[in-house]
């Protein structure tokens, strides 16, 4: 099937399916009700996120029966039904994080086992080869990856406006090196599109954590991905998830260490701050994709002409972004706005 009408196809039916799982969450009552740390005034159906789910997952196995992608890839691929039953579940009754992180890294466990040892990173001045250090980094990675853009789908469009501005990236960067990424880069931003269409602000559903978990997770997998067929590097995808990599971190990092509850619910991130203080879901989330195409992708695409330079690059990239964060106060509860 051509690219172009199968993101038409992705789109309209991500639209559709939305709409249609937006009446369903209406009459179970799958809804977001408003707490003291809600961006949201009004409830809002909850888990629309299934549609993005769905429709990627029927493109993987669809994609696999029909020789696209190979056999160890689509089962690396397909945990991530894992991660979106754990979501759903964690929308319809929160889980327990006893259960929900411990399931997380087995399927984090299961990708590294199906693709194999983690190819070497290059920092430029030396190598950090293939070991279980770095199998074990992945594990971390992908967990982490995971949770984090479940923390930063805290404000309307902002999750699905990220998602589509890294697979335009990554679409260009390898649409002509790498069929499976192209497939999988090109499906996300076109289910994302159909989804944004519903969670603009003020958003109509949220995408929920069966969406966000699954997103990030698979994400990270499709990282894992470019590295094994050596048209990403490690540098590029730390760019082009910047935004959401370094607010999260950060804001984190300031939680533990001033002692605050860090495990539990918070809207102290730099990009709710920010929003808090413009009274704008719409700003934020526009800024955060002018961001992502106009400093960071242009810097992922310089990380692999230059891969020598990638951690500098990197560094390069995400240093602003830190200090926009720290600006906006990420992890402090009582930013003034």
């Amino acid at each position: 099937m051509p690219l172009l009408l199968l993101c038409s196809l992705l789109f309209l039916g991500s639209a559709i399916l939305t709409g249609l799982f937006r009446r369903i969450a209406q009459r179970i009552s799958l809804i977001a009700v408003p707490v003291s740390r809600s961006a949201h005034s009004t409830p809002v159906p909850v888990a629309g996120g299934v549609s993005i789910v769905t429709l990627i997952l029927l493109v993987v196995a669809y994609s696999y029966f029909t020789d696209r992608i190979p056999a160890n890839e689509f089962a690396a691929l397909m945990a991530g039904l894992v991660i979106a039953f754990i979501g759903i579940v964690d929308d319809i009754k929160q889980l327990d994080v006893r259960w929900r992180i411990p399931a997380q890294f087995l399927a984090a466990i299961y990708v590294v086992y199906c693709l194999g040892d983690v190819p070497a990173i290059d920092f430029g001045l030396f190598n950090l080869p293939e070991s279980i250090v770095l199998n074990v980094l992945a594990v971390f990675a992908l967990v982490w990856l995971l949770n984090l853009y479940n923390f930063m789908d805290g404000i309307d469009g902002i999750a699905a406006t990220q998602l589509i501005a890294v697979n335009l990236v990554s679409l260009v960067i390898v649409i002509n090196t790498d069929a499976v990424l192209t497939l999988l880069s090109a499906s996300f931003a076109a289910a994302a599109g159909g989804f944004l269409l519903w969670n603009w602000a003020p958003a109509k559903i949220f995408m929920g954590d069966v969406g966000s978990s699954f997103i990030g997770f698979t994400l990270g997998v499709m990282a894992l991905l470019s590295l094994f067929h050596g048209t990403m590097t490690i540098w590029t995808w730390l760019l082009l998830l910047g935004v959401f990599i370094v607010d999260a971190t950060l804001t984190l990092f300031v939680r533990v260490m001033s002692g605050q509850r860090w495990h539990e619910g918070h809207a102290s991130h730099a990009y709710q701050n920010a929003a808090r203080r413009y009274n704008s879901h719409a700003k934020v989330t526009i800024t955060v994709l002018l961001i992502n195409l106009f400093w960071l992708g242009p810097l992922a695409w310089l990380s692999l002409q230059y891969p020598k330079m990638g951690l500098v690059i990197t560094v390069i990239g995400l240093l602003p972004l830190l200090l926009l964060a720290k600006r906006f106060g990420a992890g402090n509860e009582k930013f003034s706005t």
